[in-house]
């Protein structure tokens, strides 16, 4: 997250969002938002959100699927990753994460499956 400058801007009962900035660091080589860098942004916010709903103490998130279409291109600014969720199991959740630039415009759309695992 550090590397990437992701952070949390909100929480509800049902979504966490978080931003990164558009920069030189993540983009590829035709100056555009990595790919990589969404699917980071992405991951990141959907696992977090998945992590607020069990005791961590005890149970681990992992990613196990994520797929992603990327519908615009960004240069330069914020990106906001918004994830909601479709389905909260007792071993699998999934959710919907959206990417939203600065001006609203949709980015991307991804779906992030996580399974609960006991710490061992």
């Amino acid at each position: 997250m550090q590397t990437l400058q992701i952070e949390f801007v909100d929480v509800t009962e049902d979504s966490l969002t978080a931003k990164m900035p558009v920069n030189s660091s993540v983009h590829q080589p035709y100056g555009l938002l990595h790919g990589g860098a969404t699917a980071a942004l992405a991951e990141t916010v959907g696992s977090c959100a998945s992590a607020l709903f069990v005791d961590t103490e005890t149970k681990i998130i992992k990613g196990i699927e994520l797929s992603i279409n990327h519908l615009k291109s960004v240069k330069e600014g914020v990106v906001y990753g918004v994830a909601k969720q479709i389905h909260k199991g007792k071993t699998i959740h999934l959710w919907e994460i959206k990417i939203f630039d600065d001006e609203q415009h949709l980015i991307s759309i991804c779906k992030l499956t996580n399974i609960v695992l006991d710490k061992k």
